[in-house]
């Protein structure tokens, strides 16, 4: 019962385009708790998303009515807010982030005929055991993000003190778990494997293990929260090693927590989509608006762009028209051209890493 209380002030309405709205589509992720900034991308992208679909005229000349679900990464309040979208007459949801979440919510979508693509859900099974055809998303994988990792890893810091560190999540142990294993598999030997829990402050025990190890370079699955604090830890140790992580570091708030100790921390992510020739119109007015346009933004305005184009050349919204063309059809986006393949996946660059220098991070220059 609590949870559904939960969930059910944590869906709002967001009215883009015409005052009366005839279809109705949801954003959900972490809206609020520690990873409320990826909420926040996604929040930008759909509104703009649907603000501009709806000045162009809509999807087969009716407009869009814009629901946000707020699941705060959790996985039974990601079920209750599936639930309540299903009970909203809810088409299609651009969601959800976390992948602890997507995956059981992706089980209530499949069930009620609701056609959902997430923009950062990385975790394989999110796609190898989708719970039915409607269920997809516009992001790469973790077993792609593991093979561009562990090969850096092994390439790059040949002959270093390696250990891997995971917050249990599906995501953090999932991405840990695969760049480890493409790692060994190149002849690396890690010093340490090990599990932290997510939402603590102090992580001086696990630092102090690290530090007694003589660790170089430390490979973190997990997210911007916990790895910016044991980042700001092992400087605070005296420790010079290295931050390795995921896309789950694609957030100010890294350095926010940081500060100069996230200094050359470095992260696997796809080839940011703000550089795109394509996305420059929409970037624009999202920074003229004041809006992130940073990480899973235009992430979130692509897979409402898909399902919006899917729509139109199916002429309805119905689910199994709808599914039909987004799995035969071709979509222009603001991250370029794209297409599904037969599990849901997407078919577009893969990742490629980053580093945080200044406060900032952009490609690693090698």
């Amino acid at each position: 019962m609590k949870r559904t209380l939960l969930a059910g002030a944590a869906l709002s309405l967001v009215m883009t385009g015409s005052a009366w709205a005839d279809i109705t589509i949801a954003t959900v992720g972490p809206m609020t708790g520690q990873y409320a900034s990826f909420g926040a991308q996604m929040r930008a992208g759909a509104e703009q998303a649907v603000a501009d679909i709806n000045a162009a005229g809509g999807v087969n000349g009716e407009m869009l009515k814009l629901e946000m679900g707020d699941d705060a990464c959790d996985p039974k309040q990601a079920v209750a807010v599936a639930n309540q979208l299903a009970g909203s007459g809810a088409v299609f949801v651009a969601g959800h982030f976390c992948s602890g979440s997507s995956i059981p919510a992706s089980q209530v979508y499949a069930d009620e005929e609701i056609v959902m693509i997430s923009p950062g859900s990385t975790n394989p099974t999110f796609t190898d055991n989708r719970p039915g055809p409607g269920i997809y998303r516009v992001c790469g994988r973790d077993d792609q993000q593991g093979d561009v990792a562990g090969k850096f890893l092994a390439e790059e810091f040949a002959g270093k003190k390696i250990a891997f560190i995971h917050d249990k999540t599906a995501y953090g142990k999932g991405l840990a778990d695969a760049t480890m294993a493409v790692y060994e598999k190149a002849g690396g030997k890690p010093v340490l494997y090990e599990a932290y829990t997510a939402g603590e402050k102090d992580y001086t025990a696990l630092v102090s293990k690290l530090k007694q190890e003589g660790v170089d370079v430390l490979y973190v699955g997990g997210y911007y929260t916990e790895a910016g604090l044991i980042a700001r830890q092992m400087r605070e140790q005296g420790m010079q090693t290295i931050l390795v992580s995921g896309d789950a570091l694609v957030a100010d708030e890294y350095w926010a927590i940081t500060g100069d100790a996230g200094e050359g921390t470095l992260m696997t992510f796809s080839p940011d989509p703000r550089k795109n020739e394509v996305a420059k119109p929409v970037v624009d007015k999202m920074l003229a608006a004041g809006k992130t346009a940073e990480g899973y933004a235009l992430y979130t305005y692509a897979a409402i762009q898909a399902w919006a184009q899917a729509a139109t050349t199916a002429g309805s919204t119905d689910f199994e028209e709808v599914t039909n063309a987004l799995n035969e059809g071709k979509f222009d986006t603001v991250l370029g051209t794209l297409e599904f393949d037969d599990k849901g996946d997407v078919t577009l660059p893969g990742y490629v890493f980053y580093e945080w220098k200044d406060g900032k991070y952009d490609y690693l220059e090698q």
